[in-house]
């Protein structure tokens, strides 16, 4: 028999009552940045001033990047077919997936895995790369289409270092681009997904959160190119790379 009731652990509301994990609303809002709010419902707990800093920093490093990553254009197209906003914030988020947005659960999810392994991280950034390689598995979370050295990877480990944030998991991560290179011959630096996933494996979050920081991120950016495509652009226009060749069978009949 099933319970007449499900339960759930985030939010309590009634009567003029609403408390996210115990801690009223309208305090909330005074004394919580969206970040920090982010936090503690993802969470469960308020963050430390370095954790604070630290998702503050991961919100906005993947805020946008421009207007050609699948989610935007898919954003676009949906606005550009006459829909609305939700709709075509709706259509960019669903774009988003293991080849777009999904560096930061991969990347997490073999970091925290190997983590574990052993207190040596260069130790283990070499066995990792060697399973890496027998495996012909790239590592993701570094390496970038566009950047050789990506600014935001930079900024978010310099912003933990400034806040005395150091774990084991941005330690493995260093050492891992490190190794990449003496091992392949080639620099493969961290890109911003690989930071973001060292960061959030130190701070506690499961791997499986990652796309969901991705999302959160992005989302803010899949508005604004939304409503620009919806402000500036003629509808229905042709997004994505053009022109396109057909090469599929030639001109036949149904006999």
């Amino acid at each position: 028999m099933s319970e007449e009731k499900w339960k759930t652990s985030l939010t309590e509301i009634g009567p003029g009552k609403i408390r996210i994990k115990g801690y009223d609303i309208a305090d909330i809002m005074e004394k919580l940045t969206y970040a920090e709010a982010v936090y503690l419902i993802l969470k469960g707990e308020l963050p430390t001033k370095a954790e604070a800093a630290l998702m503050n920093a991961i919100l906005v490093s993947s805020i946008d990047h421009g207007a050609t990553p699948p989610s935007v254009l898919g954003a676009r197209t949906v606005m550009s077919g006459g829909n609305s906003l939700n709709a075509a914030v709706a259509g960019g988020v669903l774009v988003i997936g293991d080849t777009h947005g999904g560096a930061i659960e991969q990347s997490a999810k073999i970091m925290q895995e190997w983590a574990v392994k052993s207190d040596d991280v260069n130790q283990l950034a070499s066995d990792l790369v060697e399973w890496l390689k027998e495996n012909n598995i790239r590592m993701p979370g570094f390496g970038h289409r566009l950047h050789k050295i990506d600014p935001r990877t930079e900024k978010l480990f310099d912003i933990a270092e400034r806040n005395g944030f150091k774990g084991k998991h941005i330690d493995l991560c260093k050492a891992i681009e490190k190794t990449l290179e003496e091992k392949l011959g080639k620099q493969l630096p961290i890109n911003v997904d690989g930071a973001i996933a060292a960061v959030i494996s130190d701070m506690g979050f499961d791997w499986r959160l990652g796309k969901g920081f991705f999302i959160i991120s992005r989302t803010p950016g899949l508005v604004a190119h939304a409503i620009e495509e919806k402000l500036r652009e003629r509808p229905m226009r042709k997004l994505g790379p053009l022109p396109f060749e057909y090469d599929g069978p030639p001109e036949r009949e149904i006999k």
